[in-house]
């Protein structure tokens, strides 16, 4: 718990500054009274992203919006998003994005590489309380959707080109079809899933990031097999190989038994298909 509060706390600060100074390891460290060494040990730890990671994406999605929603210079943007150029800036960018700033500001869709990490709830829940809430897998209802979108939010690293308003949408499909799956311990959303049953393909598949070596994952697939897909090999889409972007959710897939499909192109974005074969 007192891991939390402090990861909490140095969220906090780089969110205060995000775009206004410089910020990294060692200046969080200092602002929130902690060695950087023990600071960088926890923070990847429990959210599974360096500190410097989290600032560069932040910084990235906040100069993605400004893009967008902003007429100011490119130049003056790299700045803001802690850039000594505007050549540095778009190197990363279009590594991140996977288009430069210039592409991404004339096709005026804004989508987040990664939102901020809120972990509220855990932190105004008792300690007892969190050690025995109990998890439980159910089909998502209409009423469940608050809490569906603020495990989106939390997990949005792993849908590149997500927008919540088609999502939203998409979603109430899979609601109105008994083919979407919320996973929660106590009132805390931790997985969600989105399948297609006639395909077996999982659309959608979150876990939240203080939960991602819980073994939600696999919780989640176990259910899909015996409940929903039965005799179906199970595919999911997910980050290529080599992708920086990519926070670990190839990994993941790849160490739950999934192999290596085809290659895809989603909304302009290189993915690949990865396929989970059926067990006899």
């Amino acid at each position: 718990m007192k891991h939390l509060e402090t990861v909490t706390a140095a969220i906090h600060y780089i969110e205060e500054h995000l775009m206004c100074e410089k910020i990294d390891l060692d200046i969080v460290a200092d602002a929130v009274h902690y060695s950087k060494y023990h600071l960088h040990h926890i923070f990847t730890d429990t959210v599974g992203l360096t500190i410097h990671d989290y600032i560069q994406r932040r910084q990235l999605t906040e100069a993605a919006k400004l893009l967008i929603f902003s007429d100011k210079p490119i130049i003056e943007i790299a700045v803001l998003a802690g850039y000594d150029s505007q050549q540095a800036f778009s190197n990363v960018f279009k590594v991140m994005y996977k288009q430069s700033p210039y592409h991404f500001r004339r096709n005026e869709v804004f989508y987040p590489l990664q939102l901020e990490y809120n972990f509220k709830e855990h932190n105004e829940m008792p300690e007892a309380v969190q050690r025995n809430a109990a998890r439980e897998i159910r089909f998502v209802s209409k009423a469940d959707i608050p809490l569906w979108m603020d495990l989106v939010r939390l997990s949005i690293d792993g849908f590149p080109h997500l927008e919540e308003e088609e999502h939203l949408s998409v979603l109430k499909r899979y609601i109105a079809g008994n083919s979407a799956l919320l996973m929660t311990e106590g009132d805390i959303p931790v997985g969600g899933m989105m399948i297609n049953r006639e395909t077996g393909s999982i659309d959608f598949l979150s876990v939240h990031p203080l939960y991602r070596r819980k073994g939600i994952s696999r919780d989640f697939l176990n259910t899909a097999l015996i409940e929903l897909l039965e005799n179906k090999a199970i595919s999911i889409t997910t980050f290529r190989e080599g992708d920086k972007a990519d926070t670990g959710y190839r990994k993941a897939l790849l160490e739950l038994g999934f192999a290596e499909a085809e290659l895809l192109t989603e909304f302009g974005y290189p993915t690949q298909r990865m396929v989970l074969p059926i067990v006899r």
